[in-house]
């Protein structure tokens, strides 16, 4: 990876948002919890690895595709550009 400092941090970020969230499921499940509570977490950890995957292919189609804000080529960044908006909405 490597893009930007800023990129990384935002990266970091989330990774550490998702551990939290999985060190929850297992306090639960080591506390025999309510099968929805853990549920629930699971639901919400498996939206932070959802994130965290649409930002990781967002970057490598900016980075190593096209970035739609920068390619001279209309078709390819509108194409880029749709596919990115494609990513986040299937993994929301």
């Amino acid at each position: 990876m490597g893009h930007t400092l800023q990129d990384k941090t935002k990266l970091l970020q989330r990774v550490r948002r998702l551990r939290g969230q999985v060190d929850a499921i297992e306090r639960a499940l080591e506390k025999d919890a309510d099968c929805a509570k853990v549920m629930q977490l699971t639901v919400s950890a498996r939206g932070a690895a959802n994130g965290l995957m649409a930002e990781l292919l967002e970057d490598h189609i900016r980075v190593h595709v096209s970035d739609p804000t920068h390619d001279r080529d209309r078709d390819r960044a509108r194409g880029a550009k749709h596919l990115i908006e494609v990513v986040h909405a299937y993994l929301k």
